[in-house]
């Protein structure tokens, strides 16, 4: 499957970061050039935790997948129930939160996510994976990104409000768009796939539209730094919420394995697909947890 082109060995043969490295400082003073209104705009769904209560399932997740739970440690019934204040009158609130990112909420898929064989990106061991974590390409490599975003509004150009499960995104699609896209880029398409949620979670859990095979070389073939999108996999889902395609056209290893091109999943793009804007200043900051396979991201649009 690494016989079609991929970047394994373009950064070092110890590279850890992948397309990343394409965010220089000269790109990212270019990215910058994009704030023309200085309007910010969050792309992320919110997470709501609970131990007792509803609040996750009405936010678009996949089905079985482990929801949000967020606890409080110390809270205002405590001191109602006589707990003493921490100081002279001093009180507070602490709570843990408990986020599974893959399928739950907007995440960033770190490079050890997902391969084939005994290897990750760039030929690091894949046994490297162990029971606390990836000793290789996990989410802490990332780093902080600031880019130039693009916004490829796949229902703005088929004339509709959202795909359908069915509707995989092709290279036809994204020309269609007519935007420019220029090497370090993050490629943002909108699929308007979490609009499904509003008929239930069934009709959300039907399938989902995602990027075509050739759709993701198309992307990895113009050196985009990432890929981001609204949906839950990047590529299409069926029923059972599993991709279709063979192994040399999964979109997460065409994508994440072969190129070195992170993923960002569930993101909410309606406010940014309403104003009209296709290039903006991308800014997504990945928590640093050593091993990650992933971690819960709030990506910020800055117009």
């Amino acid at each position: 499957m690494l016989d079609e082109p991929n970047n394994w060995g373009r950064w070092g043969a110890d590279d850890e970061r992948g397309a990343l490295n394409l965010l220089t400082p000269e790109a990212v003073v270019a990215a910058a050039g994009c704030v023309r209104e200085g309007r910010v705009l969050g792309l992320s769904l919110p997470i709501r935790g609970a131990t007792s209560s509803p609040a996750p399932t009405t936010v678009p997740h996949l089905r079985g997948r482990p929801l949000p739970q967020h606890f409080m440690s110390v809270d205002g019934g405590d001191y109602a129930a006589g707990t003493r204040a921490i100081g002279a009158g001093l009180k507070m609130a602490d709570d843990a939160l408990v986020v599974t990112p893959h399928g739950t909420t907007t995440h960033m898929d770190a490079l050890c996510h997902m391969w084939a064989g005994d290897a990750l990106y760039n030929g690091h061991p894949a046994d490297r994976v162990r029971s606390y974590g990836a000793g290789r390409c996990g989410i802490d490599k990332a780093g902080p990104v600031v880019a130039r975003g693009v916004l490829f509004d796949i229902p703005k150009v088929r004339g509709v409000e959202r795909l359908s499960a069915e509707d995989r995104v092709t290279p036809e699609d994204l020309e269609a768009c007519a935007v420019e896209l220029r090497p370090g880029d993050a490629a943002v398409f909108r699929t308007g796939w979490p609009l499904a949620w509003r008929d239930g979670p069934d009709a959300y859990w039907r399938g989902q539209p995602g990027l075509s095979a050739d759709a993701g070389r198309w992307l990895a073939g113009r050196d985009v730094c990432l890929v981001a999108s609204d949906n839950a996999a990047i590529g299409g889902l069926n029923e059972r919420q599993l991709a279709d395609e063979d192994l040399p056209d999964d979109l997460h290893l065409i994508l994440l394995w072969r190129h070195g091109v992170h993923l960002l999943e569930m993101l909410w793009l309606e406010e940014l697909a309403e104003t009209g804007r296709t290039d903006f200043l991308f800014v997504a900051a990945p928590l640093r947890i050593e091993g990650g396979t992933a971690s819960p991201v709030t990506p910020v649009a800055v117009l």
